[in-house]
């Protein structure tokens, strides 16, 4: 039974898909709370969010349309699904951005979709608005596409030509824990090749280098472990340059009741919002520590700790390397040091230039982070 609203209008179509664009995260990190999705006095589309190069901004962020064709068991949105089901127009689309940024309450725009019909057939629609907005309009500033999966080569190729970002999800890691959520879906075909294709095209010394790829993964929907999602996310950014990978705690009741306790055991919900806060941790130890995949460290289940961060993980498990000398230590020694983060790191080395540095407070205010690090350094 699919629920049907008759005509509705361009601002209640937007009230509907910009609440369901809530569940693809791949422009914004959730690390902290400036970053979520928040209501603003026009409703529920204005998304405050990180740039996959750090920045942050303010997106206009909707569906083009919450019609799917597919069978993803952790989306609400899935074809089986009894749900209101509307759609916005190439040129609607277009215009309800256009107001909003002429209007200075948004700095781009975020597009996705349900698959309406076919991957290409949608494609065609969220390329439309990008086209429509860089030629008919002039539009010269920020917009993200998403890639549909099972897309055609054309079809992706033109959304990089249009886009300041792109996105593709993952997903999961690997195709038998796909195979646990999708029938439909292919991993490689649809999902890893097209992933390799806009590598290509972004790559460094390509056509199209400026642009930016990100992707997600859905955490606890087909019971994987953390070490496989950690092992994907490392080859993600070593082999295929990929610029930001982000992660969605699967919540209980979004889509099927029983696909993580029938895969991966009944998480509460404090739990699973935690493994995604893990990841996030991990993530940045890769991108910005100078972390390998092996330094990582995993319990017996191959979960990481949900009562220690990873760096300080990565601490305990290595005792021979620490304490470590603050007046000598390289850079990567000092961010393996847990309560010493890039900022704190770069204030010690200024003032290792400036003299020797006798105490913790030598480095800044001392909070907790600092009095945690202070338990592995000497002076």
């Amino acid at each position: 039974m699919i629920g049907v609203i008759s005509k509705p209008d361009t601002q209640r179509k937007l009230e509907i898909l910009s609440a369901d664009s809530q569940y693809d995260l791949a422009c914004a990190c959730s690390t902290s709370k400036d970053e979520h999705r928040t209501r603003s006095s026009d409703g529920r589309w204005i998304y405050p969010i990180s740039l996959p190069n750090g920045g942050k901004s303010v997106l206009l962020k909707t569906l083009i349309s919450n019609v799917c064709t597919n069978d993803c068991k952790y989306c609400p949105l899935r074809e089986q699904q009894d749900v209101r089901r509307c759609s916005l127009s190439v040129e609607e689309t277009a215009r309800v951005f256009l107001d909003y940024y002429n209007r200075r309450k948004v700095f781009g725009l975020f597009l996705s979709s349900g698959v309406i019909g076919t991957p290409d057939a949608t494609m065609e629609r969220i390329n439309g608005v990008a086209k429509l907005l860089r030629g008919k309009h002039g539009f010269k500033g920020y917009i993200h596409l998403k890639v549909i999966p099972g897309a055609s080569d054309a079809a992706i190729e033109q959304a990089v030509s249009l886009a300041t970002a792109v996105s593709l999800n993952i997903e999961t890691p690997g195709a038998k824990n796909l195979a646990k959520l999708s029938i439909k879906k292919r991993y490689i075909e649809d999902i890893i090749n097209p992933i390799k294709l806009i590598s290509r095209l972004t790559g460094r010394g390509a056509r199209y280098s400026k642009v930016k790829q990100t992707t997600q993964f859905i955490v606890g929907a087909a019971g994987e472990s953390d070490s496989e999602i950690v092992k994907y996310m490392f080859g993600l950014y070593e082999r295929l340059r990929m610029q930001r990978v982000y992660f969605s705690a699967y919540q209980k009741g979004l889509g099927e009741e029983s696909v993580a306790a029938a895969q991966g055991g009944d998480e509460r919900p404090a739990d699973i919002f935690m493994r995604e806060h893990r990841l996030y941790q991990t993530d940045f130890l890769l991108r910005q520590y100078g972390f390998q995949q092996s330094d990582i460290i995993f319990e017996e289940n191959g979960r990481l700790s949900l009562s220690t961060d990873p760096k300080e993980s990565w601490a305990i498990a290595h005792p021979e390397a620490f304490p470590v000398d603050v007046n000598r230590a390289s850079k990567w020694e000092l961010l393996k040091v847990p309560g010493l983060g890039p900022v704190s790191v770069r204030r010690i080395l200024q003032r290792r230039r400036q003299g020797r540095l006798r105490g913790i407070e030598d480095i800044g205010k001392v909070g907790a982070l600092l009095r945690k690090a202070q338990q592995y350094v000497t002076f």
